[in-house]
This record gives C-alpha cells, structure tokens and sequence, in this order.
C-alpha cells in the first residue's frame, strides 16, 4: 500500500517547482517555508565536521532560505531529474547551481557536478524533512573564481567574510550535535 498517492506526490512537485521558479525570479527563497510542516526539518552536511540544520518551519523560512540563501540572488537551480518513491512517500531532486554572473566568454558561472534534495512528504502538499548535497570543493572554486573576477555578490562576500573570520553562524552545528541527527 502506497504512503501516499503518485498523483498526489506528482502534484506536490509541480508546486515545489512553480513555486521554487517564482522565489528564483524574486531572489527570494523565503517563500518555499510555506510548502514545510511547523515542525519539518532541512539540513545539509558542509564539511567534513560541520553540519547544518534548521528545526520547524520558522529557522526554516529565517536560517536556511534566508540567511543561508542571502546573496545567492540571480542564481537559478534547475531540476535536472526527480524521481518519486509513493511507498514511503520520498522525493528525490537532482539540480544544478548556475549564476547568472557571465564570464568574459559569455558562459554562466556554475558549480561543477550535480546538488541535490531529498524531500519526505507529510500530505497536505507539505514536506516533513529535507535533505540537501552539493560538492562543498566545487561550491568553494567557483566562489573563488567569482570573486577573482569580481562578480561574487556583495551579499555573499560578507557571508564569506563572517565565516572566515570565526563568527558563529545560527544553524551551523559541529558534526553529531545538531538538535536532530543529519541523515
């Protein structure tokens, strides 16, 4: 017996994608919160003793679509491949993370390889639980080629510049004590 319905999780797709096209287009990802339970949880690994999370909706909506997304404005992620599992209700993205900052040659500045999301539904067109993945060395190059070129936002130099100086960043956990566990 299936957790969920395939056309209900398929529906659930297309409004995570319409929605998530349309805070692309804003430069603000703080609307997708609403597509997550009060008590959903996103978290992503940054590192090899660092973890992020965010617990109910609201550090959602503040920490990781916000401040964590803050000064990512112009880039887009386009899905690459979804595939769904109806049995446990389980949703699995695949995107790419491409600027619309322009090299000299006219290509868009991307991060080499494939990121990707991995949803738990909850019904009521909600998810639960959301883990991400990116390649944090191929994240970090083009960031250094942009600022080389002097194109990184000035959004995110200042949150490059706050990392690197020690500052504590909300939602950033040592490896094993965030308040739920990564994977």
């Amino acid at each position: 017996m299936p957790a969920f319905p395939r056309e209900e999780l398929d529906a659930m797709v297309e409004h995570w994608l319409d929605t998530n096209r349309r805070c692309e287009e804003l430069g603000d990802w703080r609307p997708l919160a609403d597509l997550y339970t009060e008590d959903a949880t996103y978290g992503w690994n940054i590192g090899p003793g660092q973890d992020f999370m965010a617990v109910g909706r609201d550090e959602i909506r503040d920490l990781a679509l916000g401040s964590e997304m803050g000064g990512l404005d112009g880039w887009s992620y386009p899905y690459q491949s979804i595939l769904v599992d109806e049995r446990k209700g389980e949703v699995v993205g695949f995107w790419k993370q491409v600027a619309d900052a322009r090299r000299p040659d006219g290509t868009p500045y991307e991060v080499a390889g494939i990121g990707g999301s991995w949803f738990r539904y909850a019904g009521g067109r909600r998810w639960s639980w959301q883990r991400d993945w990116f390649d944090l060395g191929n994240v970090t190059s083009v960031f250094v080629e942009m600022m080389k070129a002097d194109v990184l936002s000035e959004g995110m130099r200042r949150r490059l510049d706050r990392a690197a100086a020690g500052d504590p960043v909300p939602g950033y956990y040592p490896r094993g004590e965030a308040p739920v566990p990564l994977w």
